[in-house]
């Protein structure tokens, strides 16, 4: 009995020591900073394509060619 029981111990300080190992490396990261974190995080969410197509370009002539038939409407009423 004296044996069973030294040996259970044996294994628990084996398990708790394999427990701690893990543990101080969870708490290890890989940024240094939350800026960092969210910078990767962004870049890989743009490469999953989650945040979809820049749509710049057709705000930019949609703008211009609201412009250019406001323009068109004063010259015509001038």
């Amino acid at each position: 009995m004296l044996r069973s029981a030294a040996a259970h111990m044996d294994a628990d300080m084996s398990a708790l020591e394999a427990y701690a190992e893990r543990a101080g490396s969870a708490l290890a990261c890989a940024y240094s900073s939350s800026a960092e974190f969210d910078a990767a995080l962004i870049a890989a969410r743009r490469a999953a394509g989650i945040y979809g197509p820049k749509r710049r370009r057709r705000r930019m002539l949609v703008t211009a060619a609201g412009i250019a038939a406001g323009l068109l409407a004063i010259f015509l009423i001038i």
